[in-house]
């Protein structure tokens, strides 16, 4: 999907420029593409970006972890009343 992504970009970015190129240098637009798909890659390495995959794994982690801290929260509440009782 990545890389589909990169390389649809690529391909906008290189046929904006194309649009706006003389005649003579419409030949570079392969050159261009790769270029940009070079430069894409490079910059979203760069960024330190996590995949949707592994953003969704952590916000089921998330979701464990908060339903766990409200379940013992409720233990915590119930063991107080009960020495509250006594």
């Amino acid at each position: 999907m990545e890389k589909e992504l990169i390389s649809d970009l690529a391909k906008n970015l290189a046929a904006s420029v194309r649009s706006v190129m003389p005649d003579g240098l419409r030949s570079a637009q392969l050159d261009l593409e790769q270029n940009f798909r070079a430069i894409l890659r490079s910059s979203l390495e760069n960024m330190n970006l996590v995949t949707r995959e592994e953003f969704d794994i952590q916000r089921r982690v998330l979701e464990r972890t908060r339903e766990k801290l409200t379940r013992l929260e409720a233990d915590l509440a119930a063991l107080q009343g009960r020495s509250d009782d006594t």
